[in-house]
């Protein structure tokens, strides 16, 4: 929210008049309904009115993985953000990946489960190539190449967007968070930078992968922001959310930022510019828009999409209910104010000791009011798991993309 400057009071007139200006402002934020949001559309309050699973989704994912034409394909993998190419073809971006093959039930304990071997390649990065609603292809893995020893990529958001603004040829630009091996809590590592590759079209070869957003010099790791775990295009602009890693420290809720570029510019680091709490700035000096460290705030992965003039955020909730449980925010621009969280809902759960995290919208797989959302699951830690490892290729089905359908609509009254 915009700093609030204090004028000098110098008559009770400008008393008077502040005092009107503030009523009007509290009016106006307590009433959000029926405005103009950011890059038009009327913005009203907006929640999930009804989610079932999606089975043909989940299914094809699923047979994709345990079919075993071929020994060096996707056989499981979180992460899971996806974006339309210009041919029809959707490509689907992964970070830890399991590759070679799956062997059909029971496992090596009687269970009645897929499995994989334990020496199985784990890879950090894979995409899949999706064709006519099924994938058909996995692309030489990992995709993305490791900067450095104990470093990685992991790929978040991707757009389709002109090689340059104006240009008539169209390039895919995929946002990718770079890590570091780090102690305990860091047990998914230190955040490091976001970065921007570019893919060419139709063959989807890596063209180049630049540095836009370092956060090496930040002492607290649990303040570092990585930017890319959604974007949004609106007008010229590319909205650009990202968070930081506070549960990792901890805290019950990460804090959500917002960047935004030129369309076109999204690998040109002097294009960017952040959300500072009261204007965009070219400086890396990014405050939140949303999350109080408590009750409100988002996961280390959430989605926003826009519905008409209304920008809904899911996440996973916040406090113990964070491994189970889809929540939602609303609001008419990207820095807010937010509101919520609104009705929250549980997605289906193999059994276990697993949790669900990164919700991930897929506007291009929808239709009409029917949106998809995926969601990851993995196995948890605890004292008779000897690693999540193992426990994911007892059952491969732990590792893989889950989906439920929403419709959104205005809250009940």
């Amino acid at each position: 929210m915009p700093d609030d400057r204090r004028a000098r009071q110098r008559t009770g007139a400008g008393v008077g008049l502040l005092l009107t200006l503030a009523l009007a402002a509290v009016l106006l934020t307590a009433l959000p309904r029926d405005h103009h949001g950011e890059g038009g559309g009327t913005c009203t309050a907006r929640t999930v009115r009804e989610w079932s699973p999606d089975a043909r989704l989940t299914d094809s994912f699923a047979a994709y993985g345990d079919d075993e034409t071929r020994t060096d394909d996707w056989t499981g993998g979180d992460g899971t953000h996806s974006v339309r190419l210009p041919d029809g073809r959707v490509l689907w971006l992964f970070s830890d990946t399991y590759l070679g093959r799956v062997y059909a039930p029971p496992n090596p304990v009687g269970e009645s489960y897929a499995w994989r071997d334990t020496a199985a390649p784990l890879v950090r990065n894979s995409a899949v190539v999706m064709r006519d609603g099924h994938p058909h292809l996995t692309l030489p893995a990992p995709l993305f190449p490791d900067p450095g020893p104990n470093a990685w990529r992991w790929p978040v958001a991707a757009r389709v967007e002109p090689r340059s603004p104006g240009s008539a040829e169209s390039v895919v630009r995929v946002l990718l968070w770079t890590r570091t091996a780090g102690p305990y809590p860091w047990i998914y590592g230190v955040p490091a930078a976001t970065e921007v590759a570019t893919l060419s079209l139709p063959d989807l070869r890596v063209e180049s992968i630049v540095k836009v957003f370092g956060q090496e010099l930040v002492q607290d790791p649990s303040q570092r922001v990585q930017f890319g775990t959604t974007s949004a295009v609106v007008g010229d602009w590319t909205y650009v959310f990202g968070g930081n890693d506070a549960q990792a420290a901890a805290r019950p809720t990460s804090s959500a930022y917002v960047a935004r570029v030129p369309v076109g510019l999204l690998a040109e680091p002097d294009a960017w510019e952040f959300w500072d709490g009261s204007a965009w700035t070219a400086r890396a000096g990014p405050r939140p828009v949303l999350g109080d460290g408590q009750h409100t705030g988002v996961g280390s992965a959430f989605s926003v999409v826009r519905d008409g003039g209304t920008y809904v955020l899911f996440t996973m909730a916040a406090g113990s209910r964070g491994l189970t449980t889809v929540t939602s925010y609303w609001a008419c621009s990207p820095v807010g104010p937010w509101h919520g969280p609104t009705r929250s809902f549980g997605p289906p759960l193999p059994p276990g000791q697993v949790a669900a995290y990164n919700p991930q919208a897929h506007p291009e797989l929808g239709g009409g009011d029917r949106l998809v959302l995926s969601y990851d699951v993995n196995w948890l830690l605890d004292a008779t798991a000897t690693s999540a490892a193992l426990n994911l290729s007892r059952n491969v089905s732990l590792y893989r993309p889950r989906f439920v359908t929403l419709r959104l609509g205005p809250p009940p009254r």
